[in-house]
């Protein structure tokens, strides 16, 4: 079985793509009884009648289908309560164009659930016309010119201007109810978009390092975003694998295993392979210009330099493979080798454009507006990175076809990006109307010192060193929960690297991405507070519930079809509400790529769950013999609703909760 949501889509663009050939050939049908009568005037008649009626078969299926879908996705409410309030506020002052739409969700329960604040901003965009309003007054008119809908009680206004909304108790229940039923499901897209996300992209020869960390744990937490939500996501990792210093690292290979070409050489350590080739490049001019000679010979593409390329790339791919394993991260390569051949293209475009001037011997473009160039061709004829970036940008929009590119690197590389889309964009290469094109930056990560993070020595920490201390850390921290007394090893171990990952994963995303984060195990393993330990004890419990109550999966089916999930007390409702903002959340990371707001939702999520745990019981039991006597099963149904948000919350950030802990 496919994924629903790529059949689903696949079967409305082809049921579109038939409707649009039958309206032409209805078109066609049309303007022929324009045509002097013809034996064939009755029979094109009876072809364009019988179109028609498959046309409107077609247009019928496809509305249907689309509704189905939606009913059975979540609904995102602020959305919803846009729409209803966007026509109120049409409707109430014509005379404004595009007047603002303000809907959050309350702060407080006095408040109502959500409020429009709209009015106070309304009020001084009619002054400015010279219409005298206030802001209570347009609020007044806005409720009054509300159309009917179906999540809204009542609505009330407050304080200078404010509107109170309070949601239909009702409304709420069923869409928990849906959401049990159907599964988390997000709302169909209007139409199929590729997004492609560049992350990680470690250099060649080198290890990696915790810089490389942050890239590569938010970029494939933006993936697995995108790809719940139904775009085409491809992952490429942009690796550092070509340019000079490959000419030294051969040129060392060539000395140290001279046999290369018939014996695999057994190189370790790259990190000290690539130090001694450095170390002897700085110092020995007869190897520095041998090392030049082999960056020749293998631009040239001479086939014994290419397989000495192939074999030290491959002794980082497998070392980059263990980190990523590790995170369990999904990546296609395409370094800047890549790209060599279609950087003569871009150089040819440029030129016969115009857009190139000569500078000190190298030729640069000028994107208008920004502070720097881009040295396109170096004075001794040489590519640099920013050919390489324009090559890949051109790629991507042209060949994959990406409505939307998105590059996850440190904020040191901010401005070069924005030269690089400015420099597209003059060209011609896209409309930032119509395709988005972003560079998601992240702060650096810092020590417990408040410094940049590096090992007591002074030396970048190593990424696998970090991860096989968090897998020692968070095994301590298992054990001195004695948790090694209760499970098997083989939960033991799959708690331990759950923990682990986990919370070097959720440390970073946890943290707004444009700002430098400490990091600390401490931290991270403490099981209480907005860290992944928290959380992934929170889950393993609301889990236990059920099973502890002895309700099976089955049960639970049936109860989500049959039993009304009741919201009467507070903590019940302050519940369902939460678990309903899952969509908009997830909406305001598509808009501004923040993952931290996912971290924060689901930290409340758990936190309200625990407040209604607290004070509703979910299953009753003899104080005397521990006996279950009652169980409310629309509280259990709240608890499988929150336990399902938590587990995709968790997907999407790269977590794997597991059932014991």
């Amino acid at each position: 079985m496919g994924d629903p949501v790529t059949e689903y889509t696949a079967r409305l663009q082809q049921q579109e793509q038939e409707i649009q050939r039958l309206s032409a050939e209805i078109k066609n049908l049309e303007n022929s009884q324009n045509l002097s009568p013809s034996p064939r005037l009755e029979e094109l008649q009876e072809e364009n009648a019988r179109l028609k009626y498959r046309l409107n078969i077609l247009k019928k299926s496809l509305q249907e289908d689309s509704l189905s879908q939606r009913g059975k996705a979540m609904l995102n409410i602020n959305q919803r309560l846009q729409e209803v309030f966007g026509e109120a506020i049409q409707a109430s002052c014509p005379e404004l164009d595009n007047p603002p739409l303000s809907i959050a969700p309350s702060q407080q329960a006095k408040f109502g659930d959500y409020q429009c604040n709209s009015a106070m901003s309304m009020s001084q965009m009619l002054k400015a016309k010279g219409i005298k309003m206030s802001p209570r007054e347009i609020a007044e008119k806005i409720i009054k010119n509300l159309p009917d809908n179906e999540l809204v009680q009542k609505t009330e206004v407050a304080g200078p201007g404010f509107i109170n909304i309070y949601l239909q108790k009702t409304f709420v229940s069923k869409q928990l109810s849906n959401l049990l039923i159907n599964g988390v499901q997000p709302p169909p897209l209007p139409s199929k978009k590729k997004v492609v996300v560049d992350f990680s992209s470690p250099n060649i020869a080198k290890e990696m390092h915790v810089g490389h960390l942050r890239s590569t744990i938010i970029g494939d937490s933006m993936c697995r975003l995108f790809e719940f939500l139904g775009y085409e996501v491809l992952r490429l990792n942009h690796v550092g694998d070509w340019g000079t210093q490959f000419g030294m690292l051969i040129a060392h290979l060539q000395d140290m295993f001279p046999d290369y070409l018939t014996v695999s050489p057994p190189i370790s350590d790259l990190q000290a392979f690539y130090k001694e080739s450095k170390k002897r490049f700085d110092t020995d001019e007869e190897f520095k210009k041998r090392a030049y000679q082999c960056v020749v010979k293998l631009q040239s593409k001479e086939p014994e330099f290419i397989k000495a390329w192939n074999l030290i790339c491959d002794v980082s791919r497998k070392e980059f493979q263990k980190i990523y394993d590790c995170l369990d991260i999904k990546l296609i390569e395409r370094g800047e080798s890549y790209y060599q051949d279609l950087m003569v293209e871009v150089v040819k475009e440029l030129e016969k454009k115009g857009l190139m001037e000569l500078d000190e011997g190298r030729k640069v473009v000028f994107p208008p507006g920004q502070p720097i160039p881009l040295t396109v061709v170096k004075s001794d004829g040489g590519y640099t990175y920013d050919t390489s970036d324009l090559a890949a940008i051109r790629q991507r929009i042209f060949e994959e076809k990406a409505d939307i590119i998105i590059y996850v690197t440190d904020s040191g590389q901010s401005t070069h990006f924005q030269v690089v889309f400015a420099a597209a964009q003059l060209i011609g290469w896209y409309d930032p109307k119509v395709t988005r094109v972003e560079h998601a930056g992240f702060g650096v990560v810092l020590g417990e010192d408040k410094k940049k993070f590096k090992t007591r020595s002074g030396d970048t920490v190593r990424l696998m060193d970090l991860l096989d201390e968090g897998l020692k850390r968070s095994m301590d921290k298992l054990k001195e929960k004695e948790r090694d007394k209760v499970l098997t090893p083989e939960e033991l171990t799959k708690a331990q690297r759950a923990v682990a990952f986990g919370c070097i994963k959720y440390a970073d995303l946890s943290h707004n991405r444009n700002n430098d984060y400490v990091f600390s195990f401490d931290k991270m393993l403490d099981d209480r507070g907005n860290t992944a330990a928290y959380l992934l004890y929170a889950f393993t419990r609301i889990r236990s519930i059920t099973r502890l109550a002895k309700i099976d999966e089955a049960a639970l089916k049936k109860a989500a079809e049959t039993t009304e999930i009741l919201l009467d007390h507070d903590k019940e409702w302050k519940l369902g509400k939460c678990i309903q903002r899952f969509p908009e959340i997830l909406q305001k990371i598509l808009d501004d790529l923040l993952l931290h707001t996912l971290c924060d939702y689901v930290y409340e999520l758990a936190t309200t769950f625990t407040e209604f745990y607290d004070s509703c019981y979910c299953v009753e039991k003899d104080r005397q013999t521990g006996e279950v006597i009652k169980i409310n099963m629309w509280r259990m149904l709240l608890c499988e609703a929150t336990a399902a948000i938590m587990a995709k919350s968790f997907d999407i950030l790269g977590l794997t909760p597991v059932e014991r802990m």
